[in-house]
């Protein structure tokens, strides 16, 4: 595989597809039966999931309205630190974590949640560290001031 194909498969949303998958997987091999109301699960997963797209849609909406790339292997062009991104400096990431462990509920496979610290890993090591390096050499001092006004996740 090519080192260009890589830098588009290495990307957050294969890695929380890839969770998504083994938890499927698990569910077909262990079954779902967690003893607890499914419905109730249904609910709540499904919440987590649409709070986490909303997350997702309201970063990528903000990025784009300071036409700064979205990849998290670019550097930006733009320090975005207002709408969402005044809240949380990684809005997408934690969307990530919110749509994976909201599938996780609503599939009722609730031992797939070691999942959610195998993708917390990833995201802040292959991609939030490394952001923010560039981020800072980037943009040094108006960074560290938003580094200290608004937290990494939430």
């Amino acid at each position: 595989m090519t080192v260009d194909l890589m830098k588009w498969i290495d990307i957050p949303p294969f890695w929380l597809l890839a969770c998504m998958a083994l938890t499927y997987l698990t569910g077909q091999v262990g079954g779902a039966d967690t003893g607890l109301d499914l419905a109730v699960l249904r609910i709540t997963g499904g919440a987590l999931i649409a709070a986490g797209v909303v997350l997702m849609v309201l970063a990528v909406l903000e990025m784009r309205r300071f036409r700064t790339t979205v990849l998290p292997h670019m550097t930006a062009d733009t320090l975005v630190r207002t709408g969402i991104f005044a809240r949380s400096r990684n809005p997408i990431y934690l969307g990530d974590m919110l749509v994976l462990a909201g599938y996780i509920l609503w599939t009722g496979v609730l031992w797939a949640a070691p999942l959610l610290a195998g993708l917390f890993w990833v995201l802040k090591h292959r991609f939030i560290l490394p952001e923010e390096q560039r981020l800072a050499a980037r943009f040094g001092p108006e960074f560290d001031d938003y580094c200290r006004q608004t937290r990494r996740w939430a």
